[in-house]
């Protein structure tokens, strides 16, 4: 659990120079608390023989404590800057990391977790490398210097409260076992609460409209107790470390008030001196104090570093090609070959050997049932799943030769989901490029049948759709994703069933503006309608991962194969869900 804490020097060592400036100045502001009690044994001695001359010891008293006001204030500054600097890096490092995972990551992990990773994980190792660390190691210094001063005065009285302490550092080991464990599951079950807590307000609309926020109420409770159950079992060792260790020191006391004592009342120690030794065992035993503390925050902040590292560790799903072994500028020539593709744990292939070509320029839509492999097709396009080598070409060059930048800059996708950020429409509109002049941004909005709709906001294009784009009924939205695709004029645009919640007569005047705007440049769309395909040059019939119809809208109804089937319902008025049956096995 340990190596991970290791690990993290990588993070550390560019601000290592400002960390040991920072602890040294701790270590210095030790040595002036060190000085206190030598000033406090001169002036109490000279007042037990009678001696009025104090304002020496009293002058040295008042510089160590200003002394090591000045120092600690800046040591503190200093090392809790680092803590900062070490928490960010980490949280760039997390978010890159996330950025390069696919679809597989994200069913392993859920987005409450990684928030939990991002937020309270970092946070605990920005504590143990602002506290942390910088308490052990000057609890440490002071305890050597305490047990130097504690041998010149009283060499006797020291080797006393020996004997206590192995048996403090064999239980400090022992709980810290006990600790690690804890903190590991109070981690887990706090990221189980954060995903439940983002899920639930993600689908609270559902919940409230199925009647289910007492059940939620419930699921939730659980889920909570089961953090604070962990939670208990963590500050159970921690109250039992940190009622042990006063314990000890409590031990020590005693033994030096009984024979240090002894020693006063036979003139054999001052009662300065006595009274510098106990400030001097106190800077020893101020370790086994805190030893619950730190152990706890170690302890706690290794698990953190672990998670993180379980993320560090993770190669992205999508490797990455090299440029320069495909030309800049893509043309819009498409064939897939022989393709085939199965989800990782599928019984059954996605994709089964398909054979399509698509040249420069035309317009495709591809058709199916629910399951037929559509979406999964033009995700082996972009690449947002891999597929095999030599399998999906682009102008005549393996998909896998191209850098993922430059493929999915000008192979724009307009994904099933219309996803929007929290931000003005206008922000939304130019994602990849904000610098994009105000004419080009209602152009593509015009062209999407949005100009009106935005003319009707209050703030027009600097209207904030809220998270999601929860503002904005389904048929804007989606509208919105889709102007937010026409705006980069890629040379292959790629539409997912971007015009579900989009009604006939709207959608009628987008597809004519598409035929329009994209003339000479490819066009792949996936759809249910029979409305959208025949404006395509070509459609493509998928059945169970297979191609088993490829034509225009002309040919394909003379085919009377499925597409014909499903012109039939669409025209008769049924429902779609016969299609979804139609020439299906019984």
């Amino acid at each position: 659990m340990f190596a991970s804490l290791y690990r993290l020097r990588t993070f550390v060592s560019r601000y290592r120079g400002r960390l040991v400036l920072g602890i040294f100045a701790f270590l210095v502001a030790r040595l002036f608390e060190a000085l206190i009690p030598l000033f406090l044994r001169e002036g109490i001695d000279r007042i037990a023989t009678g001696n009025t001359a104090v304002l020496l010891p009293v002058l040295g008293i008042v510089g160590a404590v200003l002394g090591r006001f000045v120092v600690v204030t800046y040591a503190r500054m200093t090392v809790r800057r680092v803590g900062l600097q070490v928490a960010f890096d980490l949280r760039q490092r997390l978010y890159a990391q996330l950025q390069q995972q696919g679809a597989e990551f994200f069913s392993r992990y859920t987005i409450g977790d990684m928030m939990t990773r991002a937020v309270a994980d970092i946070s605990l190792v920005q504590r143990l490398i602002a506290m942390g660390t910088v308490l052990l190691v000057i609890l440490v210094f002071a305890a050597i210097v305490g047990f130097g001063f504690m041998l010149a005065l009283s060499p006797m009285l020291t080797l006393l409260i020996l004997p206590p302490l192995p048996f403090t550092f064999l239980y400090a080991w022992y709980a810290s076992r006990q600790m690690g464990i804890a903190s590991l599951d109070v981690q887990e079950r706090l990221s189980d609460l954060g995903a439940h807590v983002q899920e639930n307000l993600s689908g609270i609309r559902t919940i409230q409209a199925m009647v289910q926020e007492d059940n939620e109420i419930a699921r939730f409770a659980r889920t909570n107790q089961e953090y604070a159950n962990a939670f208990y079992s963590q500050a159970k060792i921690n109250s039992e470390m940190a009622a042990w260790m006063p314990t000890v020191a409590a031990l020590c006391s005693i033994i030096i008030l009984g024979y240090g004592g002894s020693l006063v009342m036979a003139g054999e120690m001052t009662v300065g001196t006595l009274t510098a030794f106990f400030m001097y065992v106190s800077m020893v035993v101020q370790p086994f104090r805190v030893a619950g503390f730190i152990v706890n925050l170690f302890q706690r902040a290794a698990v953190a570093s672990d998670r993180l590292f379980e993320v560090f560790d993770l190669d992205p799903e999508i490797e990455d090609a090299p440029s320069g072994r495909t030309p800049l500028q893509i043309r819009g020539e498409i064939e897939f070959r022989h393709l085939s593709f199965t989800y990782p744990g599928a019984a059954k292939p996605a994709l089964t050997d398909v054979e399509l070509q698509i040249a420069r320029g035309e317009s495709i839509t591809i058709m199916g049932r629910v399951g037929a492999g559509k979406s999964t097709l033009l995700k082996q396009l972009v690449r947002l799943v891999d597929v095999a080598p030599d399998s999906v070409l682009v102008d005549g060059h393996d998909v896998l030769d191209y850098p993922l930048a430059q493929l999915r800059a000008q192979v724009a996708m307009v994904p099933q989901d219309p996803f929007l950020f929290g931000e003005p429409l206008r922000d939304n509109l130019t994602y990849d490029d904000p610098t994009r002049e105000l004419e080009r941004i209602w152009h593509a909005a015009e062209s999407a049948d949005l100009k009106e709709t935005i003319e009707a906001f209050p703030e027009q294009i600097d209207t904030i759709v809220g998270e999601r784009g929860v503002t904005l009924s389904g048929g804007q939205k989606q509208r919105a994703t889709l102007a937010r695709g026409l705006i980069r004029n890629a040379p292959v645009l790629v539409l997912d069933d971007c015009f579900s919640s989009v009604d006939t007569e709207t959608e009628e005047h987008i597809l004519t503006e598409l035929k329009r705007l994209r003339r000479g440049q490819t066009t792949i769309l996936v759809s249910h309608r029979v409305s959208t395909a025949r404006h395509s040059d070509r459609i493509v019939m998928l059945d169970a991962g297979r191609i088993v119809e490829v034509g225009s809208h002309a040919d394909l109804i003379a085919l009377g194969g499925l597409y014909a089937e499903l012109e039939r319902i669409q025209r008769e008025g049924a429902d779609d869900a016969d299609y979804q049956t139609a020439g299906a096995p019984a």
